[in-house]
């Protein structure tokens, strides 16, 4: 009986632990979090939806600025302070090119 409860125990902390590494994939959550977004929005000014290149420019723009603002939320320090100057640089370009969807 105590090996069943500790390899259930064992199992449960694994499963955790991989739903874990999984929500950490933070550009991939939030890139498809802003391709839900973008999709809703690529409406034009009387109601229809966007095609063609007009749909591609204006999902280009709305991931750029949902990829960028969500760089901006996660640009904190180690103690939750807002980031400043080269590091702040620095967070926003690597946060910035990693969210950049492949092209």
């Amino acid at each position: 009986m105590n090996r069943l409860i500790a390899a259930l125990a064992t199992s449960l902390c694994a499963l955790l632990a991989t739903g874990n590494a999984l929500a950490a994939d933070a550009p991939g959550a939030e890139q498809a979090a802003a391709d839900s977004k973008c999709q809703a929005a690529a409406i034009d000014k009387n109601g229809k939806p966007l095609a063609g290149a007009a749909k591609s420019s204006f999902m280009r723009k709305c991931h750029a600025d949902a990829m960028k603002s969500g760089c901006e939320a996660r640009a904190l320090s180690k103690d939750g302070k807002p980031l400043s100057g080269a590091a702040r640089n620095s967070f926003m370009r690597k946060c910035e090119e990693d969210a950049k969807p492949a092209e």
